[in-house]
């Protein structure tokens, strides 16, 4: 057995990272993050921006969340 740690355990894995460090981040948004940001921007009454990429959609759901009552 190894006494590696598995890097999924770790608290800083990918799901940790800040979005501006992310190596895809520059990348068109997904489309689970579309939707999600398209449900959250209708619940908040703004505009839902398609063109965000990865990481500021990433942004835009964290404060999304927080304005609907969503997440965390």
């Amino acid at each position: 057995m190894s006494d590696t740690a598995n890097p999924k355990s770790e608290p800083f894995s990918n799901a940790e990272k800040d979005p501006d460090d992310w190596t895809t981040g520059d990348e068109k948004m997904t489309g689970a993050q579309a939707s999600y940001r398209k449900t959250l921007s209708e619940e908040a009454g703004e505009p839902f921006d398609e063109t965000l990429t990865k990481a500021d959609a990433s942004k835009r759901i964290d404060a999304l969340q927080g304005r609907t009552g969503r997440g965390a």
